[in-house]
C-alpha cells in the first residue's frame, strides 16, 4: 500500500525582495520622480495658463534662460555632493566674480576675454586651496567652505561696497546674443551651462575620474583600501566646484551686466537644493547629474508658475522648495534603508 504526502507550499522567502523593495533600491528612481515631477507641474501649467501664454516654446526655453547660472552652480555642486562632501561657499564665489569682472571691466579696462580665463582661475584656485585644507588638514567641508563663504564674501566688500554696473558693448553683445530655436531662442549662458552639463554627464560616467567620485562617495575607507588616489579626487571636486561657481558668476553678471557685494546671496543653498531634488544622496556615492538638471529645471518651473499666478508672493518659492526638499530627503531615507542588508 503506497501512501501519498503532500506537501505544503514553501513559506516565501523573506529575503527575496518583492517587487516594490526592487523598485525602490532602484538607483534610477529619485531622478525618474524628478522628471515625472517637472512634467506634471508643467501639465499643470499648460491647463491652468494655456491663455496667458504659457504654452509657447520660449516659456520652456526661458527655463534654461533664467536659470542657467544656477544649473553651473549647480552641477559643480553635484561633484562635491557625489563624493560625500559639501560647498557652502558657492553663492560667495559667484558674488565675487560679478564684482571681480565688473571692476577688472569697468574700473581697469581690460576686455572681457581676458577677465573671463581670469575669474575662472580664481575661482578655481579657490575650490583647491578649500579641497587641499579639507584633505590635508582633515577638517569638516561644511567647516573649511563655511570659512570660504565668509572670505569670498569679504573680498566682495573689499572691491566695492557699492554696485558696479557693466557698461561695456562687448559683455552687452554677449548679453543680447540669441541661439535661435525652433519657435525661440536660447541665450549665450544657457547654452554654456547645457555645455557644461554634458561635459560633466561625460565625466561622471565615461571616465576614471568619475568612476572615484562615485567610489569615494560610497564608501571612503573601501575606496582607500582600493588603492584609488583619494586625496587627489577629493581635492579635484572641490577645484571643478570652484571652477563650475566661478564660471557661473560670470554668467550671472553676463545675465544681470552688474556686480554687487551681495549679488547670489543664499544660492548656494538653491545649488544643493537642486542636487538633493534631482537624487543624488547628500551621503554621497549615488545620484545623476541629468537629475541636478531636472531639479533645477522643477525650481525654475515652480517660479514661472508663480509669476503666471500673478497673485502669490515670491516667497512661496521658498516654501515649495522647502516642502520638496523634505520629502525627497525622506525618500532618499526610504531608498538607503531598503539597500541596507
Amino acid at each position: 500500500m503506497t501512501t501519498t504526502t503532500t506537501r505544503e507550499p514553501a513559506a516565501p522567502d523573506s529575503r527575496t525582495p518583492g517587487r516594490a523593495a526592487r523598485i525602490l533600491a532602484d538607483r534610477r528612481l529619485p531622478v525618474l520622480v524628478t522628471a515625472g515631477l517637472f512634467l506634471v507641474m508643467y501639465a499643470i501649467g499648460l491647463s491652468r495658463y494655456q491663455n496667458y501664454g504659457f504654452a509657447e516654446t520660449q516659456v520652456f526655453l526661458n527655463l534654461f534662460i533664467d536659470n542657467s547660472y544656477l544649473l553651473v552652480a549647480a552641477v559643480g555642486a553635484t561633484f562635491v555632493i557625489l563624493s560625500g562632501g559639501i560647498d557652502l561657499s558657492v553663492g560667495s564665489v559667484i558674488g565675487f566674480t560679478t564684482m571681480f569682472t565688473a571692476w577688472l571691466v569697468e574700473k581697469q579696462g581690460l576686455p572681457i576675454v581676458v577677465v573671463i580665463p581670469m575669474a575662472l582661475a580664481v575661482g578655481a584656485f579657490g575650490g583647491y586651496l578649500m579641497g587641499y585644507v579639507i584633505q590635508n588638514f582633515e577638517i569638516q567641508p561644511f567647516i573649511v567652505t563655511l570659512a570660504g563663504l565668509f572670505l569670498f564674501r569679504g573680498l566682495c566688500l573689499v572691491i566695492s561696497k557699492e554696485s558696479i554696473s557693466i557698461t561695456d558693448s562687448t559683455v552687452s553683445s554677449m548679453a543680447q546674443a540669441q541661439i535661435s530655436l525652433g519657435g525661440g531662442f536660447l541665450s549665450v549662458g544657457a547654452v554654456v551651462s547645457l555645455v557644461v552639463l554634458g561635459v560633466a554627464f561625460y565625466v561622471l560616467h565615461h571616465t576614471r575620474f568619475g568612476r572615484r567620485v562615485y567610489a569615494i562617495g560610497g564608501n571612503e575607507q573601501s575606496a582607500l583600501l582600493m588603492g584609488l588616489p583619494q586625496g587627489g579626487t577629493k581635492i579635484a571636486v572641490y577645484t571643478v566646484s570652484g571652477f563650475c561657481s566661478a564660471l557661473a558668476g560670470l554668467l550671472f553678471a553676463l545675465y544681470i551686466q552688474s556686480g554687487d557685494p551681495l549679488h547670489a546671496t543664499g544660492l548656494e543653498l538653491d545649488a544643493i537644493a537642486a542636487v538633493v531634488i534631482g537624487g543624488t544622496l547628500l551621503t554621497g556615492g549615488s545620484g545623476y547629474v541629468v537629475g541636478t538638471l531636472f531639479g533645477v529645471l522643477v525650481l525654475g518651473l515652480i517660479k514661472s508658475l508663480i509669476q503666471f499666478e500673478g497673485t502669490l508672493s515670491s516667497w512661496w518659492t521658498k516654501i515649495a522648495t522647502g516642502v520638496l526638499l523634505c520629502a525627497f530627503i525622506l525618500v532618499q531615507r526610504t531608498m538607503t534603508s531598503r539597500r541596507s542588508p
